[in-house]
């Protein structure tokens, strides 16, 4: 049972970050799609944005790689709470960390000079997936 729970962890851990990335990627990536069309030669600053919140699934990545050499006969339940909160917090932040960019690259597309400010306000939520890998390697 503890090997269930400790291969169910590591699959949380992955599958929700990666979840996260995908769902927060194309948040922006709508974002930039549409503002495309109003101001097309902003593309790079869009494309910068819609990249960001693929980095939860890097996060979720590593602390699945670096979890593999665990021994899940009798870690097995630690790895299924390690793995909710990693692929968790990395889901949330990601997803939130889309709708921080594409609210950027909405304000870019107006002709606003926000890229600055919105890749600092799109690394406050990232901080807390980086406490989350950091807290998971630290187990």
């Amino acid at each position: 049972m503890n090997e269930i729970l400790g291969y169910l962890g590591l699959g949380l851990m992955l599958g929700l970050a990666g979840i996260g990335s995908c769902y927060g990627t194309t948040i922006a990536g709508n974002a930039a799609e549409g503002a495309l069309k109003k101001e097309p030669s902003k593309s790079a600053s869009y494309m910068i944005l819609s990249a960001l919140p693929a980095t939860q699934g890097l996060y979720g990545f590593v602390a699945f790689l670096m979890s593999m050499g665990r021994d899940f006969t009798t870690d097995g339940p630690l790895m299924l709470g390690i793995g909710l909160g990693v692929g968790l917090v990395c889901l949330f932040s990601a997803i939130r960390q889309g709708q921080v960019c594409a609210n950027g690259i909405l304000g870019i597309s107006q002709g606003h000079d926000v890229q600055t400010n919105t890749m600092i306000y799109a690394a406050l939520p990232e901080f807390y997936a980086i406490l989350a890998l950091v807290a998971a390697l630290m187990v």
